[in-house]
């Protein structure tokens, strides 16, 4: 049949594409989506199988040296690492350490900049600075802020009496919650706009009639702020604890890891395998490990989410 049309019993006429209209569509779909498609195959999947390949070699620095196949040797000798899961557990402390602080902070600055303030453009403008700087600079310059001899910091303690200040990065006691400050202060922008387009979409007239009910700030904020700002809420701290658990350009340029691995999380310790000690198998068979607690996290997430639709 040639026509564009068929006409079915009830006298109706449908679009007739047959077999070969429906495989047009797909080419032209297909079409469409490979220029997005390409890159990430290439910069990511790619990489990545190649680096769970690695996982079970012996693959290390040196052009002479053969790679040999060793199987699940590399993740045996992880489960008897110490050292690794020492960064493991510092890892984890940094990433709530900055998460929680990170969403209660942000949190209250999106609230204030969603209030009726004069030059709430201005103010909206410089709260997002922090967010725009790259972490190799936010790290430069919070370095300076912690100088012993002449940073800010501690010409601020001695200008107040309050002592002669202290070596904050190098310090074994301090140099874990300066760093977990850097990060709540570079990532804080990112979730405040997240949660500020989620207080924006909130319907005037329910606090309205809130107000008029009687209900105070806090009874407001739990009775319809958050109901409505708590999907947002939820997928930008996922986001946020993923990421955080994964950073390593802002601990490198301010710690390196130390004091004595104070600061080494799980990526600044495969770093150092691979390109200080040559282990790119082992390393290998770190971030594997990585990306299979990146994933548990968000099939946990993802299902929370389903389920939340569900209910609601």
């Amino acid at each position: 049949m040639t026509l564009a049309t068929a006409t079915t019993r009830s006298g109706r006429t449908r679009p007739h594409g047959g077999p070969g209209g429906s495989r047009r569509r797909d080419g032209a779909t297909w079409f469409l989506v490979l220029p997005a498609l390409i890159p990430i195959l290439i910069l990511s999947v790619g990489p990545l199988l190649y680096g769970i390949m690695l996982a079970f070699t012996d693959a290390q620095s040196g052009r002479t040296r053969s790679t040999r196949w060793i199987g699940v040797l590399n993740f045996q000798d992880l489960l008897h690492d110490t050292l690794f899961w020492d960064s493991f557990r510092i890892g984890l402390l940094w990433a709530v350490g900055v998460t929680v602080p990170q969403f209660v902070l942000a949190l209250g600055l999106a609230l204030l900049l969603n209030a009726n303030l004069r030059m709430r453009w201005l103010a909206r403008a410089l709260a997002i600075v922090p967010w725009a700087m790259p972490e190799v600079v936010v790290g430069i310059m919070w370095r300076l802020v912690y100088n012993p001899d002449a940073g800010i910091l501690n010409e601020t303690i001695r200008d107040l009496g309050l002592g002669d200040g202290r070596d904050w990065l190098t310090g074994l006691a301090t140099a874990l919650p300066a760093v977990i400050v850097v990060g709540v202060w570079a990532g804080m922008p990112q979730t405040a706009v997240a949660l500020l387009a989620g207080l924006q979409n909130t319907p005037d007239e329910l606090h309205e009639a809130a107000a008029l009910d009687g209900a105070g700030a806090w009874r407001r904020f739990r009775t319809v702020t958050w109901p409505a700002i708590r999907p947002v809420a939820l997928a930008i701290s996922a986001l946020n604890f993923i990421w955080n658990f994964n950073s390593f350009a802002l601990v490198y340029v301010l710690t390196s890891g130390g004091p004595g691995g104070r600061t080494r999380l799980p990526m600044l310790f495969a770093y150092e395998e691979a390109f200080r000690y040559g282990q790119f198998g082992y390393a290998a068979a770190m971030g594997c490990v990585m990306v299979a607690v990146i994933s548990v996290l968000l099939a946990f997430y993802l299902v929370g989410r389903l389920r939340g639709g569900e209910d609601a």
